[in-house]
């Protein structure tokens, strides 16, 4: 089982560079263990009631609940969108030194 307050944070950002600013300063400032950055996805979404497309780069920013409630507010202020998609899912399993070592990192 994961230690209980492990989460995985999934937030899409609008272009490579802005996913390694936020990436880097979110792993500087101690608020994620480490950030991934994926591959460009396409993305389809309604936003103020018209379909709308755009391609985006995910991050997967791996955290701990202590530490999520400054990550989000952190993340609202590098991010460029009026409603950043920010999603925290708390892990299930995982390899116990990997999950030990997400927490010591994000320790305050």
């Amino acid at each position: 089982m994961a230690e209980p307050d492990v989460l995985l944070v999934l937030c899409n950002t609008p272009d490579a560079e802005c996913a390694a600013r936020i990436a880097h300063a979110l792993v500087e400032q101690g608020l994620a263990a480490c950030v991934n950055i994926l591959g460009p996805c396409h993305s389809v979404y309604r936003w103020q009631g018209k379909i709308e497309e755009a391609t985006e780069i995910p991050l997967l920013i791996k955290t701990t609940a202590l530490a999520y409630p400054a990550l989000e507010e952190r993340l609202r202020q590098l991010h460029p969108y009026e409603v950043p998609e920010i999603i925290a899912v708390p892990l299930a399993a995982g390899l116990p030194a990997y999950l030990a070592w997400v927490t010591e990192e994000t320790r305050p």
